[in-house]
């Protein structure tokens, strides 16, 4: 069998290992094997393969690797009550420890205050701290929010 297809099949085996391990190693490794299938194809020796495949193995694990992993990671978005966090409502009726209603993304929630002292008026601008439960967590905007996400 030819060397150039050895190091082909060497190649399919670590990206079909990559599938289950999913951690952008084993896939790296293969592109290694690929560029050591490349240069058996044009004939150089063995020892300037193995060379080459390492050498190829070693540079997308340390210039590629990073870079793709933060790019499949960097697109985490809050989803559902969590999306609400750090966005704006206004109160329709007032706001109390106790409760009170705000209009939050389009949509009339229950509401708190987060500091049991605050009582927050009608028409108020207010931030949210938290969703508990069904229950929109406010603090008024127009006071120092010790709470305020950044």
């Amino acid at each position: 069998m030819d060397a150039w297809l050895i190091w082909l099949i060497l190649a399919a085996v670590l990206a079909g290992a990559e599938a289950l391990s999913l951690d952008l190693v084993l896939i790296m490794l293969a592109g290694g094997a690929l560029a050591g299938s490349a240069t058996a194809a044009v004939g150089l020796p063995p020892a300037v393969q193995v060379a080459v495949a390492i050498g190829g193995a070693l540079a997308l694990l340390v210039a590629v690797r990073p870079v793709a992993k933060r790019h499949l990671t960097a697109h985490e978005h809050p989803m559902g009550t969590d999306a609400l966090v750090g966005k704006e409502a206004i109160v329709l009726s007032r706001v109390d420890a106790a409760g009170g209603r705000v209009r939050l993304n389009g949509s009339e929630w229950s509401a708190r205050a987060s500091d049991h002292k605050q009582v927050i008026e009608a028409g108020t601008t207010v931030q949210v701290i938290e969703i508990a439960g069904a229950t929109a967590v406010v603090w008024d905007s127009s006071h120092d929010n010790p709470y305020k996400i950044r």
